[in-house]
């Protein structure tokens, strides 16, 4: 049986006094959250290391699954953690086998205090359940962090595309979508999405659309560019297009798509100065 109440009570009891020495001796050069300096979040970091603590001490007084249970929601939090996010993975794993360390020396310091008692066979026992119960922390967190982090950027990027299309009012029902890098069919789906939205919002009559930050377009995207103009037109909004680079203008007649009844402009200086609308 790995369980031993006289051990657990020993590193239960210096729990904090090994959270206070691991921070005391952490590299605080290291980016992430292991180099903040703001008090409530230095405090933040310790109360984590802590309940690490109060967990894995658990392993000698607790069943096998009631301690694997005991762990899963601080794994679970700590990998969500936008701190530890925006803190290099191998930089985490080196804090655990510090952590590891820690509990090696503490119970080679027991053993010697109580080595009447505890056999060799007791000690090889407890360091590996040490190093493998390390381990096993370290692969589910870094899966954990890894899906938490990917979440993460995924819902980033999504805000960015959300954002990355705004109609901008130039004057009473006007406006103008300035559409800038590079435009996937899963970003164009969404900006049109929202282009459409809200020229109906601002009840708008007029729409100059500009290319000019887009390098180039596919065939996909170019349909949905010609698919959100009729969108418009139904809606009672007059599309005028300006910076049409020779690329995007190459797939357009490459796809059939004519500019017929649409108003095509080099610039979009020169697009607002024939509308003659003046930027405020």
């Amino acid at each position: 049986m790995l369980k031993d109440q006289e051990l657990f009570e020993h590193l239960s009891a210096r729990t904090w006094k090994m959270t206070e020495d691991w921070y005391r001796s952490l590299d605080k050069s290291k980016a992430g959250v292991y180099g903040l300096t703001d008090p409530e979040k230095v405090e933040l970091l310790k109360k984590q290391n802590h309940e690490f603590h109060l967990r894995f001490c658990a392993m000698f007084e607790k069943d096998s699954n009631e301690f694997k249970t005991g762990f899963q929601d601080w794994i679970e939090t700590i990998a969500k953690d936008d701190a530890h996010l925006d803190t290099p993975i191998v930089e985490v794993i080196e804090e655990f086998f510090r952590t590891q360390q820690q509990y090696l020396d503490e119970i080679g310091e027991y053993v010697l205090t109580h080595k009447e008692h505890i056999s060799q066979e007791k000690l090889i026992q407890w360091t590996k359940a040490v190093v493998e119960t390390i381990s096993k922390v370290i692969v589910e967190f870094t899966d954990k962090n890894s899906k938490a982090a990917e979440e993460r950027m995924n819902s980033q990027q999504q805000m960015i595309i959300e954002m990355s299309a705004p109609v901008i009012l130039l004057a009473e029902k006007t406006g103008m979508l300035p559409l800038i890098g590079e435009i996937t069919p899963h970003r164009a789906e969404i900006m049109f999405e929202k282009a459409l939205a809200q020229s109906s919002k601002h009840n708008l009559e007029k729409l100059f659309i500009d290319l000019s930050g887009v390098p180039l377009i596919d065939t996909m995207v170019a349909q949905q560019v010609f698919q959100l103009i009729k969108g418009l037109e139904i809606i009672g909004v007059r599309v005028a297009l300006s910076g049409i680079s020779p690329v995007i203008a190459q797939t357009a007649v490459q796809l059939g798509i004519k500019f017929v009844d649409i108003e095509v402009y080099n610039t979009i200086a020169q697009a607002l100065k024939q509308h003659r609308v003046h930027l405020v």
